[in-house]
């Protein structure tokens, strides 16, 4: 704890502005909502009954998702074999609303997902995938994701110890020997000299994945300090996984003259993905932490990461979804585009004895959501001043009378205070679900995620406490007020 205050104290401030890096940061939840000690609960057997389906409400707007199976992983599906008192905190949580897992949910009418589809078969048509993807950049000066802007504040050129690209697939076909057999379809050997060179690829190796922590640090400094909580091996994951999202949403939201060259992008940057992950292969060098984790982590599924690209098209102007009709649908985009890097961590952190991450995967669902809508709440007026965009469900604003134009025009109406405190009481009902999955969680994993939950849910506190105007004063938490809450997550 003294050596993260040290880092604390040592590093600006900052939170990512933007809505895709949410669950990038610290939270807190209210200070009544303290954590159960783990010493105090007893490992229940815990099973889970046959999935509950049901299928979401069709709406009349173009992006809306029709015909979708969703699963609801909540609280009430779980069977605790216990007697033991202690276990009820496993409940489903009170008038909170059921956490839908909308993962590998494809939305078929959604425009944003249509084009990417048509670009990407037609990327792959005419091509030869495999020479066109390592050969293929929109620059040929920089790596895919990592522009001008991305080199500017990290302050140097990235990758430029990497020799050439064959010196990079040595590399990689290095880490695919490492892998456990059936990993890949076929289990590679390692070079014929890597005796000679194993202490060159693993220089390689270590200098990118310091290279993913530099990126982490320059665009979310507060999500770095807290993975210097965490073991190396993990810290250096959740780098990696870092730099993969955030080279995803580089791409999307590059300035371009059209969409079709986004498409494009983004179509090759997920036959990227899916290839490192079915065959271990990699294009550029920040790819290898990335097939690093991958080989130490087999459990790691894609999914999540096919699903946060469709989750960044939503925001895309008239290709995504301008408007939210009600929860359900904001789910989705919280789910796709925060409730992922939940499921993406899982594997990382590890689970407690007694746990595994099926049950451990609503919380952390939750707790995707939750910073999500945190995120939502706090820029509610900055996203209708300079993006000209309103997150917020538009049955919720009808039921207490919210009109558009006024968090257009800024102003702070009696109905916009009541709208804002149902949906503060409703994100902290997020909060204590997530809670309820700290001590799931391996207990080196434990404080890194009790930090976040207690710092970042904190904006909370400050949204109440400018009596819930998010139109025109911002929720601020300071370094200071950050570093006075870790000691008590411990």
């Amino acid at each position: 704890v003294s050596s993260t205050a040290l880092l604390l104290l040592s590093s600006s401030y900052q939170i990512s502005n933007h809505n895709h890096n949410a669950v990038f940061a610290f939270s807190n939840v209210a200070p009544q909502q303290r954590r159960l000690s783990s010493s105090t609960i007893k490992k229940p057997t815990i099973n889970l009954r046959p999935s509950t389906l049901k299928s979401a409400q069709p709406s009349n707007t173009e992006s809306q998702n029709t015909d979708i199976l969703v699963e609801i992983s909540s609280g009430k599906n779980l069977v605790i074999n216990s007697a033991d008192n202690h276990n009820n905190h496993f409940s489903s949580l009170p008038g909170a609303e059921a956490v839908l897992d909308f993962a590998s949910v494809k939305n078929s009418q959604s425009k944003g997902e249509l084009a990417l589809s048509a670009a990407r078969k037609t990327f792959e048509s005419t091509n030869d995938v495999a020479e066109a993807l390592l050969t293929y950049s929109t620059n040929e000066n920089e790596l895919m994701g990592i522009n001008s802007d991305v080199i500017a504040l990290v302050g140097h050129p990235l990758g430029t110890y990497a020799t050439s690209s064959s010196e990079i697939q040595e590399v990689a076909e290095y880490l695919r020997s490492r892998a456990s057999k059936g990993s890949f379809p076929v289990d590679t050997k390692a070079p014929a000299n890597v005796g000679d060179n194993a202490a060159r690829y693993e220089t390689i190796l270590k200098k990118a994945t310091e290279e993913s922590g530099e990126v982490t640090a320059a665009f979310a400094k507060t999500f770095y300090l807290g993975t210097q909580l965490m073991p190396e091996e993990a810290r250096e994951a959740i780098w990696a996984i870092y730099v993969w999202c955030r080279r995803t949403d580089e791409i999307v939201d590059a300035p371009r003259d059209n969409d079709e060259d986004m498409l494009r992008d983004l179509s090759a940057w997920e036959i990227r993905l899916e290839r490192l992950w079915e065959h271990g292969e990699i294009v550029d060098v920040l790819d290898l932490p990335l097939l690093d984790v991958r080989i130490k982590y087999p459990n790691l599924s894609i999914q999540p990461f096919m699903d946060m690209i469709r989750g960044m098209l939503m925001d895309i102007p008239d290709l995504g979804q301008e408007r939210y009709e009600d929860f359900d649908q904001l789910h989705l985009y919280c789910y796709r585009v925060a409730g992922t890097v939940g499921l993406m961590s899982m594997p990382i952190f590890g689970c407690a004895d007694g746990f595994n991450e099926e049950v451990a995967k609503e919380p952390a669902l939750s707790l995707g959501v939750a910073f999500q809508i945190t995120n939502i709440l706090r820029d509610i007026g900055e996203d209708a001043s300079t993006r000209n965009r309103i997150y917020l469900p538009r049955d919720d604003m009808a039921r207490f009378g919210v009109k558009e134009e006024d968090i257009y025009a800024q102003k702070v109406t009696p109905e916009f205070i009541e709208f804002m405190k149902y949906q503060v009481s409703r994100t902290r009902r997020y909060y204590a679900r997530a809670l309820r999955g700290v001590p799931m969680l391996h207990e080196s994993a434990r404080l890194p995620v009790q930090s976040s939950l207690d710092c970042y849910g904190k904006i909370l506190d400050k949204i109440e406490e400018n009596n819930y105007d998010c139109l025109t004063k911002r929720a601020y938490v300071g370094k200071w007020e950050k570093l006075s809450i870790i000691p008590f997550s411990w």
